[in-house]
């Protein structure tokens, strides 16, 4: 490991990289809302996806291709707003269901949609891009050679935290989410608030980043 990167540099690294992912963004909340929205299972599934969606942004990062997404602003822009209009169109597609179709008889998404959601919210989301490239850098070390490899190995640790900090969030969600699942006011009640806070984050997200130099 010393080969990749020094360890003071990876000590450093690792808590200010868990007090990062700690933090909810938009995929935690994503995952949080599928979790409470349709069990654990979901949850975990997403957090798959997501993770995955993730990955695709260091391996973005180590290859540079970052820096298109920082220096272009059509490019930035471009990203930014698919990924805000699918979360948007997520939530109007929930604001959309039928009341029925919020009974516990209700065909529930499939793992497949659940795992391709989780990627396409993780990659369509451009401030990932922008922080794995603002953020890896500071903890590369130029003596050690090979930058692009030390970024991958600091993205493979942040990723790895992301995915066991994001399954709690999709276990303890879940559990909560069982639970008002099984009262009869949530299960009309909760299209609104999922299509509320996917529609939310879509706007947050076309929101961001007007200010990027």
């Amino acid at each position: 490991m010393e080969n990749v990167i020094s360890s003071v540099n990876l000590a450093l690294f690792i808590p200010a990289a868990l007090a990062l992912v700690l933090t909810p963004g938009p995929v935690v909340l994503y995952i949080i809302t599928r979790s409470v929205d349709q069990g654990r299972k979901a949850g975990m599934i997403s957090v798959v996806g997501s993770e995955i969606g993730n990955f695709a942004h260091v391996v973005a990062a180590a290859l540079g291709l970052s820096a298109i997404l920082l220096t272009s602003t059509l490019a930035f822009d471009v990203v930014k707003y698919l990924g805000a209009a699918y979360l948007i169109y997520l939530g109007i597609r929930k604001l959309m269901t039928p009341v029925e179709a919020t009974d516990t008889n209700a065909t529930p998404d499939s793992g497949r949609r659940i795992f391709l959601q989780g990627i396409a919210v993780a990659v369509l989301n451009p401030k990932t891009a922008l922080f794995f490239f603002a953020f890896l850098p500071q903890f590369v070390d130029p003596s050690k050679g090979n930058i692009a490899l030390q970024i991958l190995f600091l993205g493979v640790v942040m990723v790895t935290l992301a995915t066991l900090t994001d399954s709690f969030y999709a276990v303890t969600a879940g559990t909560v989410g069982r639970w008002l699942r099984g009262t009869k006011g949530w299960l009309r009640f909760q299209r609104y608030v999922t299509g509320t806070v996917y529609i939310g984050l879509g706007l947050t997200a076309a929101l961001a980043g007007g200010n990027r130099k």
